[in-house]
């Protein structure tokens, strides 16, 4: 028989054992050619202009896939070559040298690799004209998407997979040459034997590990200062370490504290579930630590990126309540205003009169909050005529309204000490009393100057009594309102003309598109990162499971003379799936709802449901793995048990 003989029968019987990691392969070659697709596509890169640099961000997008599928393919592959370490033992016992079986892992890694690589190229075409339609739509773009195939795609494709065959095939030769047979014929037995952990320091530990997790949790709720990068670090050194001494000691503690009240006598369930956790803990802690702390990033990311896209027009709206704005320019708010009817485009104008003052707030002890900042004092009435719905505060007292307090840290209004007081003039000779804080904005957020909703009385008062003052100024604001979605397009195409390049007045429109094809953008390419470590994650933990069964072969036939059946042990395996795949995305889904909450900040919007629903979405798909694996147990202990 030849060695190629050989690799063809070793395939053929071994092929049942690789379905699934033969698939992630095949997932993740179409993926990154879908990725490198889109990234040559020239019909997507056009109509993207220079609202985003389109380019860059797949090709940063496609390094990161690149690293997720070669950190997926060598760690399974480890998993794949520890479980077959006694067949390569094999090899070398009847005759084959250490060159030789070298030779044969290679060539049956590059042939398996070909295929999956083949077949990976194939389907990544046959969807890649969808995934560009789904891209499209997230874009706000209609446009109809012809068929074609990247021929730079496919090499690109090529190069990366050609990579990971090297590395791999490194991967099999140092494992050949570094173990011996008697290493390589026990290498499946090796595991961890439960210690009696020091008392004192394992309790000390195990609630270090907690701490540090709550500790994280709580400093990621206040975190924004001027120390917040060095919070960002400490908030995640803090969560890593905390986590790994969750899984590597607080789990190990609970388990063997349980295991001493019950004076050794597990039973049936915990023996099936907890006693082969005990004897691999070391290592499922580095695992599940890993897989923890990447799932809850995974789960930030694309929790973030879907809330932003969701929350895209809201968000917007928030920081332009009006379409349009004008100040100061009344003539040209007047011709906008007639080309708007020569168009035939429905439409809201109103003027608001507002003052301009430079002054400082302060609280009633006369502290100064802040250094002298812009003010814009706007009258209730006006705003309200022009929809805005507002208090009209009593004379001499004004409200703040500003949206973005929270990227300030200042998101707790009863311990920010009001009433304030407001103090203009030359002198500071006139105050005004600053009774409240509203999270929201009631002119468009380019307009400079705080907005101080105050009285009409009492703008009028400021417009007459305080000329001369520091950063005085009249002004005139021209609003607009357009209802319908495609009449404010063509209104804001209307309105372009009366911005000049230098001036920095977004109308809501233009900047709803900006937004849309950003954060649809970032959203895609979260959504794809995302998936494909979920499948990788979930594959790697579907593969030691799969390990794990086959070692425990021996015990089910021990169950089975001992008069247990199939249902009696199934019941202890899925205590312990649950353990596997349960704790750690558990876990993970509690990191990833503080870190959501602390960059919650950067949304104006509640994103609770978008989060919720992405998290979900995330879980449903991960549980896949689980349900696969207690599959695969059921069908070891029937074949034991038969």
């Amino acid at each position: 028989m030849t060695l190629f003989e050989l690799v063809i029968r070793s395939i053929r019987k071994n092929i049942k054992h690789y379905y699934l990691y033969f698939f992630a392969l095949i997932f993740s070659m179409s993926l990154y050619f879908v990725f490198a697709t889109l990234q040559h596509d020239s019909s997507i890169v056009e109509r993207m202009g220079a609202d985003v640099n389109f380019a860059t961000s797949f090709r940063v997008a496609g390094i990161l896939l690149l690293v997720i599928v070669a950190i997926f393919t060598i760690y399974a592959n480890s998993i794949f070559l520890k479980r077959r370490s006694k067949e390569i033992g094999l090899y070398q016992l009847i005759g084959l040298s250490k060159l030789g079986v070298a030779r044969f892992l290679i060539i049956e890694n590059m042939l398996l690799g070909l295929g999956a690589l083949l077949l990976g190229i194939g389907c990544g075409a046959l969807v890649s004209r969808l995934f560009l339609l789904i891209l499209m739509k997230l874009l706000g773009f209609d446009v109809i998407v012809g068929i074609a195939f990247s021929a730079a795609a496919a090499v690109q494709t090529v190069i990366v997979f050609a990579a990971l065959i090297i590395f791999t095939s490194i991967q099999m030769t140092l494992t050949v040459y570094r173990n011996t047979l008697l290493e390589l014929f026990n290498a499946e037995r090796q595991g961890d034997h439960p210690k009696k952990p020091k008392t004192v320091v394992a309790a000390f530990l195990a609630l270090l590990g907690i701490a540090l997790i709550i500790y994280g949790y709580d400093l990621s709720g206040h975190m924004v200062n001027d120390m917040l990068f060095f919070n960002m670090l400490l908030v995640l050194l803090s969560t890593i370490l905390g986590t790994y001494l969750l899984f590597r000691v607080t789990i190990g503690w609970l388990f063997y504290q349980f295991r001493k009240r019950k004076n050794g006598h597990l039973g049936l369930l915990n023996s099936l579930s907890l006693a082969p956790l005990m004897h691999r803990m070391k290592a499922n802690a580095n695992s599940l630590t890993l897989i923890t702390v990447l799932s809850a990033m995974t789960l930030t990311m694309v929790a973030l990126a879907y809330s932003l896209y969701f929350s895209a027009e809201s968000d917007t709206r928030i920081s332009l309540p009006y379409d349009f704005v004008f100040e100061n320019k009344e003539k040209d708010a007047k011709s906008f205003g007639a080309e708007l009817e020569k168009a035939g485009i429905r439409f809201d104008h109103q003027p608001v009169d507002a003052v301009r003052l430079k002054g400082t707030i302060r609280d009633l002890q006369g502290k100064p909050e802040e250094s002298t900042q812009g003010m814009l004092f706007l009258p209730a009435e006006q705003l309200q005529k022009a929809g805005m719905k507002v208090k009209v505060p009593p004379k001499g007292e004004a409200v703040l309204y500003d949206a973005r307090v929270n990227l300030e840290g200042r998101t707790d209004k009863e311990g920010m000490g009001f009433p304030k007081e407001i103090v203009l003039g030359k002198r500071g000779e006139t105050k005004m009393r600053l009774t409240n804080l509203v999270v929201q904005y009631v002119m468009n957020f380019n307009v400079y100057g705080a907005q101080l909703v105050t009285s009409e009385n009492t703008v009028q008062e400021l417009a007459n009594n305080m000329p001369g003052s520091p950063g005085y100024e009249k002004v005139r604001l021209d609003t607009y309102q357009v209802p319908g979605k495609a009449e404010r397009a063509k209104a804001s195409a209307l309105y372009a003309k009366y911005v000049s390049k230098d001036d920095f007045e977004p109308d809501f429109h233009t900047q709803y598109e900006g937004a849309l094809h950003s954060l649809g953008l970032l959203m895609f390419i979260s959504a794809f990162l995302g998936l494909v470590f979920l499948i990788s994650t979930g594959s790697i933990l579907y593969f030691k499971q799969m390990t794990e069964a086959e070692q425990e072969k021996r015990s089910f036939k021990t169950l089975r003379q001992l008069g247990f059946d199939v249902k009696d042990i199934m019941r202890g395996i899925v205590r312990k799936q649950l353990f596997v795949f349960a704790i750690p995305l558990l876990i993970g889904i509690l990191h990833s709802i503080f870190a959501v909450k602390a960059a919650s900040i950067l949304v104006l919007s509640d994103i609770t449901v978008p989060s919720v629903i992405a998290m979900a979405m995330y879980a449903l798909i991960y549980f896949v793995f689980a349900v696969l694996t207690i599959g695969y147990y059921r069908k070891i202990v029937k074949n034991a048990m038969s």
